[in-house]
């Protein structure tokens, strides 16, 4: 004989809600801001560097930091790197 189907405790429930969110936004507890944040920062640090080396001797205020806009550069990406630990 068949048996009749099983209802679904409370934690069952949460367990769907979880997969459910899991499978819109990525990984349960990833914050929103932290993937737009993260590539914000990695682009600008990359932009920096293109553009220090590109044309950096002919925008004043780059010419002025001279080698520290590779610092500026470097300190985006790493900072990236940093916001990239929040993801989960």
């Amino acid at each position: 004989m068949p048996e009749s189907q099983q209802r679904k405790s409370a934690a069952d429930s949460e367990n769907s809600d979880e997969l459910e969110t899991t499978r819109r936004t990525g990984a349960p507890g990833t914050a929103a801001w932290v993937i737009p944040t993260l590539l914000t920062l990695l682009l600008l640090g990359v932009a920096w560097i293109v553009v220090f080396y590109v044309a950096g001797y002919m925008i004043p205020f780059m010419a002025a930091l001279g080698n520290w806009n590779l610092a500026i550069g470097m300190g985006l990406i790493a900072a990236s790197f940093v916001v990239a630990t929040q993801w989960k």
